[in-house]
């Protein structure tokens, strides 16, 4: 099999447990390879393990909300949308995010910082050009961006914290109705 094969694996461990949490005996149990087979098809280890769990996150960024942000719809339906697949990615708030796993832990952060910080800049700039498309000060755009990763972010974390997904689901309910108020649609 492919290494593509294991990363799906690998997003979750990571998702859970965080860098410093995965261990070499916690992925093979879960992907059912020996330490020789990871490294063969991971030369780098664990960050490269890493890595590709981070790839894909960006992959789903480029195919799912990019994609959906650069559309043709008008911006109320881009944003239910891109909340629609968020609530999809993060499972109704279920999974935490791989971005915020990796960035709170020092020594991850130290590895994937510019990796992680694109990842949220592309993200937040989408977000923006559609608002400035829609004629929203550039500036204020921005923020908007921001505050909707603020949001996701900040209620996943709630969410897993209290061990009640209740607040996810009314962030992602609300974001597209906040992100457009003051605009024309």
């Amino acid at each position: 099999m492919s290494k593509e094969t294991y990363v799906p694996t690998l997003l979750k461990l990571f998702r859970q447990f965080g860098y410093e949490g995965v261990t070499l005996s916690k992925i093979s149990q879960a992907t059912g390879l020996g330490k020789a087979s990871l490294y063969h098809h991971f030369p780098g280890g664990k960050a490269e393990m890493a890595e590709a769990a981070l790839t894909h996150v960006n992959q789903w960024l480029e195919t799912s909300i990019l994609q959906i942000l650069n559309g043709e719809e008008i911006p109320i339906a881009k944003f239910q949308s891109m909340c629609k697949e968020a609530n999809y990615f993060f499972n109704e708030g279920q999974n935490s995010c791989l971005l915020a796993a990796l960035v709170l832990a020092q020594s991850s952060d130290d590895l994937f910082h510019s990796q992680i910080s694109l990842t949220f800049s592309r993200w937040i700039e989408a977000i923006a050009k559609v608002l400035i498309t829609a004629g929203l000060d550039e500036t204020l755009a921005k923020e908007r961006g921001e505050d909707a990763m603020i949001a996701i972010q900040g209620a996943l974390i709630l969410s897993h914290g209290l061990r009640d997904f209740a607040p996810f689901q009314r962030i992602i309910k609300q974001l597209p109705q906040q992100l457009c108020r003051d605009i024309q649609s």
